[in-house]
């Protein structure tokens, strides 16, 4: 049953957080194509928040592997 859990932790958190990058990059090419001076500012800030949802899997997989780990105790 931990293994069942941990696989729906990692795919859950892996397809959040696809979908949440896929999304920012489309309003990302949409507000540069709109405003292109603002491209650096925008680029800046964009990495920034793909590094805060790429969190999330990373969490996920940390807590798949206590589950497995410590038996789910």
């Amino acid at each position: 049953m931990e293994v069942l859990a941990a696989a729906i932790m990692l795919g859950l958190g892996a397809v959040g957080g696809a979908i949440g990058m896929g999304l920012m990059g489309g309003k990302f090419l949409e507000g540069i194509a709109r405003q292109p001076e603002l491209a650096p500012m925008l680029q800046g800030r964009m990495f920034l928040l793909v590094g805060l949802i790429d969190a999330i899997p990373i969490i996920g997989v940390g807590m798949a592997m206590l589950l497995l780990f410590t038996g789910g105790e």
